[in-house]
């Protein structure tokens, strides 16, 4: 097949080498050009088909005119049969850039959102240095990447491609390239979208209603842990819970996973109590502020060894036959035990029980607890157990300034597996934190060293490598690719946590120190993460999007339960740097944080639910699955919609987050009629 070359402008020839696409069948495409401004020019092709024409695959390739140095793309495309389908195009983008040059390739989102009639994909082929827009059929291979399938079909009629490049070469854009991306998708996608009510309007006092209301009544006996540990009288929500536990279920309660309660990076339990105390304290509901300190002493409860403590409490589970089925049951919490995540590198090895400490799981609970005792109750317990862990945080740290992950659960010895990775960046958000409370130097200055390290080693190369990277859902790549790019992207694979983390670390060291250049690289990391928030609405997602998360560069969620732990970093930077974009930004992250939920007030997605679980009705109202599209395939029949819910990475983290930022930022919320 004979390609078609695409006469560039003269005015960028400095930054595209060329560009080619491929005839549709034999027909070649009219080629539009219009600037939109100095930095901007949108290609528009059209095809006019005479018949419906069969093509498995249509290539657009632009080659750089420098050789990059640093390449961006929403998805890992680690051979030449993979390819970035549009479904992980949540912000999409093509980024090619070295010390002088930017390159961006953005698709023209227009043509997609009235709906194409072959799926869309982009490639970024470092070692070809080639960027790439193209249509196929898809299939998910491994969890999750995308690989071309064989079957496109163009109708008669025009076909329309298009996209935008943009050029910079002034310093601000180098030092952060995804800025005026995000500036461009917001302004002409996402703002009006948020303005005119998206994702969704909803009332959010009511909704917090319906996950207490679920978790505490409708669903409280699956849902509410309450038990003595050690003549201590300790609760809160489980760690999850699936469809099979629904009063409507009509078969036998099959538990997911072992029953336990975890304070970790992502599930929280003294996080979502938090909001439950904000909520008892605002409705004078007793019941709900005892909850919510029975949740506090069950933090207080873990063990501490020279300072370091487990991050979950489990019980044994048993299979027993109900109704001629095998199930999963709990033995009951007198069989309880502490242990730590089976998310680590040696998950087939160890199993929670000697499972190795995670110093992130322990720095997140101990910020919280921090908060806590400076929020909402001055209790000293809270203030000396941070303490104690802290004097063993900093003297696990290395000469660069790093932190461990992982310690050994026997020896405490460091594992020697991400020992310098962004993980460090919750360490030193706490650090400064407990220095803000104490005035202790000894605080101040590790927490320093520790962002140093991140800024000089992280943040450059985009090295946002995790726990979660690697030791979730994920495991591509965690035996060959750790500390490694992959090679055909020039890129790492990625997870936005790390981000966040070191966003919020680098705000507080300007904070802290007034050092704007902790600032500037806080905006960095901030844009990064907003790399992988939805800024438009496909019409190819089934439920409202517009604001919600995925995960990494390496999975398909939408709408993932993170937003709500995002909502108020992005607000804070809004008002930080004044700009407005930030501030609708972690306005429809909370929105979207809702978003999920089955009830009525979110008909769409209530509409899902049911497709999947037909059983379901008012007595669920408030269950709702912590992201959309997980294994990046999708339909409008309920696939894609999921069957548990985790009230510390869904309904109870999301209404924590309301209540915070309510409690926070008020004003923003009156101001978007969001209170009410």
């Amino acid at each position: 097949m004979d390609r078609f070359e695409i006469k560039q402008d003269p005015a960028i020839s400095r930054y595209i080498q060329g560009i080619v696409c491929d005839p549709i069948g034999s027909v070649e495409p009219e080629v539009t050009k219009q600037r939109i401004n100095e930095h901007i020019i949108k290609y528009s092709l059209s095809f006019k088909l005479e018949n419906q024409t069969q093509q498995d695959d249509w290539q657009l390739s632009v080659e750089p005119a420098f050789t990059p140095s640093f390449h961006w793309a929403p998805h890992l495309t680690p051979s030449d049969e993979h390819i970035i389908d549009q479904h992980s195009f949540r912000s999409p983008a093509l980024i090619a850039m070295d010390d002088r040059k930017l390159l961006i390739l953005v698709p023209d989102l227009d043509i997609m959102v009235k709906g194409t009639p072959v799926r869309w994909y982009m490639d970024n082929d470092a070692l070809r240095n080639r960027l790439t827009v193209g249509m196929s059929e898809y299939c998910v291979k491994e969890h999750v990447l995308y690989e071309r399938a064989p079957g496109a079909k163009y109708p008669a009629g025009t076909v329309e491609v298009g996209f935008y490049l943009m050029t910079f070469e002034d310093a601000d854009a180098l030092g952060n390239p995804w800025r005026p991306v995000l500036n461009f998708l917001w302004e002409r996608w996402g703002g009006p979208l948020f303005r005119s009510g998206a994702p969704e309007e909803l009332p959010m006092d009511r909704l917090v209603r319906h996950t207490y209301n679920w978790a505490f009544e409708s669903w409280k006996d699956s849902v509410w842990q309450e038990f003595e540990l050690d003549g201590r009288k300790v609760g809160a929500a489980a760690f999850i819970v699936n469809v099979t536990q629904s009063p409507n279920y009509p078969g036998p309660v099959n538990e997911r996973e072992f029953r336990s309660i975890w304070n970790q990076a992502w599930f929280s339990s003294l996080r979502s109590a938090q909001g439950m105390f904000r909520y008892g304290l605002e409705n004078k509901d007793p019941e709900m502020l005892q909850r919510a300190r029975l949740t506090k002493e069950l933090a207080l409860a873990a063990p501490q060894r020279h300072g370091l403590f487990p991050a979950l409490i489990a019980t044994e589970m048993e299979q027993v036959t109900v109704d001629d089925v095998l199930v999963n049951r709990s033995k009951g919490w007198e069989t309880a035990y502490w242990g730590n995540s089976n998310r680590n590198p040696e998950h087939d090895r160890k199993s929670v029980r000697s499972a190795p400490y995670h110093l992130l799981d322990m720095s997140w609970t101990s910020l919280l607890m921090l908060r806590w005792y400076e929020e909402l109750e001055q209790d000293e317990r809270l203030l000396e157990y941070a303490s104690s862990y802290a004097q063993a945080l900093v003297s696990l740290q290395d000469e660069n300034g790093f932190y461990p992950a992982w310690l050994d659960n026997e020896t405490l010895a460091p594992l020697d597996i991400l020992d310098d990775s962004p993980e460090t960046a919750m360490s030193v958000t706490f650090l400064l934190h407990l220095h803000r409370l104490t005035g202790s130097d000894l605080w101040l200055q590790s927490a320093l060293k520790a962002a140093d390290a991140l800024a000089r080693e992280i943040v450059p190369t985009g090295r946002w490598e995790d726990f979660e990277t690697y030791w979730s859902c994920c495991r591509y790549g965690s035996r060959e690719l750790v500390g490694r790019k992959v090679v055909r992207n020039n890129m790492y694979k990625q997870c936005n946590f790390s981000m966040f983390w070191s966003a919020e670390a680098f705000l507080a060291c300007f904070r802290q120190t007034g050092d704007t250049g902790y600032l500037k690289l806080g905006e960095r990391c901030l844009d990064e993460m907003l790399m992988t928030q939805a800024s438009w609405q496909p019409p190819y997602i089934y439920v409202s999007a517009l604001g919600g998360f995925g995960v990494m560069n390496c999975d398909g969620e939408w709408n993932d339960a993170r937003q709500s732990l995002f909502a108020e970093l992005i607000l804070e930077y809004g008002i930080e740097l004044r700009r407005d974009e930030y501030v609708e930004r972690g306005l429809a992250a909370l929105r979207c944080a809702f978003v999920m939920m089955y009830c009525p007030e979110n008909p769409t997605s209530q509409a899902q639910w049911e497709k999947a679980h037909p059983f379901f009705n008012e007595k669920d109202y408030g269950f709702m699955m912590e992201n959309y599209g997980h294994g990046g395939v999708v339909d409008d029949n309920g696939l894609g919609i999921g069957e548990f819910t985790i009230f510390d990475w869904g309904n109870g983290a999301a209404s924590e987050s309301y209540l915070r930022i309510k409690a926070h930022h008020r004003e923003l919320l009156n101001r978007f009629g969001m209170i009410g």
